[in-house]
């Protein structure tokens, strides 16, 4: 009974979550973008799915991703072997990444490098940062230096990559943290924390899927210069005839047991880690073990309704839509309409959800749900906006991306040490798998229509969704920071006067 209560209130928030993006492509295709009625029967069986899905993923994760990430991650911080630790981290973070689906979505749209090597280039940089994410907590390394260090390298190593690979590379970053690597980084940071009891361990807990986002931009920036691309060309998604309900039901049923396969292929790694971790180190008792089996069977069957959903139903309603709208006499109607969009879709992420939750439990309510939700929810607007006004005019990602990290990176010297990291990971939470598979569609369909260069002009929305964050978030930080010292000022003269009064009166 305890389960179905919890599994009702986890729909409920998924509903809420998913209803109002649904009524904004409702509304859109009863006015700018008419849609056949078949189309929109399958966008409407995906949100359905979406929804129990994303129920389903929540509890899972609460379940066995979580508690699974959370008791490796205190077992490696208490190991005196430090580089049986770092091994393990190079280790979990391949894994995690060859199996995350995101990553197989962009490797599919890449076709100049094969996809397994794209896969395996993005799976080596995660390892490597996950190990160095490692280094940093052991050496109490603060989090903004670290950041600062390497994306200097990253803008230098863009300045010699090829300019077509640039915006694919930067892409990688954010689709390599979806929903398997979210739950589980965060977790092992926890874990890795918690066994630490100095004043910065609650802030070292978050970071680490900053750090797991860096690897992949370095990575296949590498890739770019000495594999030396000469073309990519991205396939549009073919929106399928449908004409009847039972057409719709069909592309569903022929969707699921690909994707059945495929978040199965991405569970069994960290399955078959944390059966070899029970049975070396015996961590969890049998009633924990049950609920930890029965959380990844949450965490499976939701992943596969999630992302049936989304591939099959979400993704050819955004890129009609995009492909409509930049058709019409009105084009730059883009930009506010991705705007809203972009503010409401990324309430649909599932790592968002677990991401909002472990904040506000790591930080005792300091940081609330509802403020990280907000943050998120104008940072992604306004990179969709951006996003679309380069698909409009054709500028240059990188005239955004390096003041975008610029002035991110020098906010990490102002904020709170604990907003920096939820910021940086807040940045790769929030291009998750709503972003590859609707915006994503939503921006090679528009940058077709105007004719623009789709691997320059429309690649590169999942960066700028992953940036804009980090700006919005520490902002927060930086004004909760400036509210807290104005309340000291003004409480300082209110003791002065006390104390004189009593002095008088003495």
């Amino acid at each position: 009974m305890k389960l179905n209560t919890l599994l009702k209130e986890k729909v409920y928030e998924s509903i809420v979550s998913v209803l109002p993006i649904t009524v904004i492509v409702l509304l859109l295709s009863i006015t700018l973008a008419p849609m056949s009625p078949g189309a929109l029967v399958l966008f409407l069986f995906g949100a359905v799915l979406l929804i129990v899905g994303m129920g389903f993923f929540t509890m899972g994760a609460d379940m066995a991703m979580i508690p699974m990430g959370e008791g490796i991650g205190v077992v490696m911080s208490k190991s005196k072997k430090i580089t049986i630790s770092l091994a393990v981290c190079f280790i979990l973070g391949v894994l995690i990444t060859v199996a995350e689906p995101d990553l197989q979505v962009l490797a599919n749209q890449v076709p100049a490098i094969p996809n397994l090597t794209l896969i395996l280039t993005v799976a080596v940089g995660v390892g490597i940062f996950l190990l160095l994410a490692e280094i940093r907590m052991l050496f109490k390394i603060p989090l903004s230096y670290a950041l600062v260090f390497f994306y200097i390298i990253i803008f230098v190593l863009a300045y010699f990559a090829p300019q077509d690979f640039i915006p694919v590379s930067f892409d990688s970053g954010g689709v390599t943290t979806g929903p398997i690597t979210v739950p589980f980084i965060m977790a092992l940071g926890i874990g890795m924390a918690s066994v630490r009891s100095d004043k910065n361990s609650n802030s070292d807990s978050f970071g680490l899927i900053a750090m797991c986002s860096i690897g992949p931009i370095m990575a296949v920036l590498l890739l770019g210069i000495f594999y030396k691309p000469e073309k990519s060309v991205y396939t549009q998604t073919t929106i399928p005839d449908i004409l009847t309900t039972k057409d719709a039901a069909t592309q569903f049923a022929i969707g699921l047991p690909e994707y059945a396969k495929e978040v199965l292929i991405a569970l069994c790694p960290i399955i078959l880690l944390f059966i070899i971790f029970q049975l070396v180190f015996r961590r969890f008792q049998k009633h924990q073990l049950i609920k930890v089996i029965s959380g990844l069977v949450y965490t499976y069957v939701g992943l596969v309704l999630f992302l049936t959903g989304v591939n099959v139903g979400f993704m050819p309603a955004g890129q009609f839509i995009g492909a409509t709208i930049a058709a019409g006499e009105n084009k730059w109607l883009l930009i506010p309409i991705g705007m809203i969009i972009g503010y409401f879709i990324v309430k649909a992420e599932p790592a968002v959800q677990v991401l909002t939750k472990q904040v506000e439990e790591v930080s005792n309510g300091s940081i609330t749900q509802s403020s990280i939700q907000h943050g998120l929810s104008i940072g992604v607007a306004l990179s969709v906006g951006i996003a679309m006004l380069r698909i409009l005019t054709g500028i240059s990602i990188m005239w955004f991306l390096i003041p975008g990290y610029t002035l991110s990176l020098i906010m990490t010297f102002f904020v709170p040490q604990i907003f920096t990291g939820v910021a940086f990971d807040s940045g790769g939470v929030a291009s998750g798998p709503m972003t590859a598979t609707f915006l994503l569609p939503l921006a090679m369909g528009a940058c077709e229509a105007v004719g623009g260069n789709i691997l320059t002009d429309a690649f590169g929305i999942v960066a700028m969704v992953a940036m804009t964050p980090l700006v919005t978030i520490q902002l927060l930080g930086l004004i909760g920071k400036i509210k807290k010292k104005l309340r000291k000022v003004q409480e300082v003269p209110q003791t002065v006067d006390l104390e004189d009064t009593i002095l008088y009166f003495d």
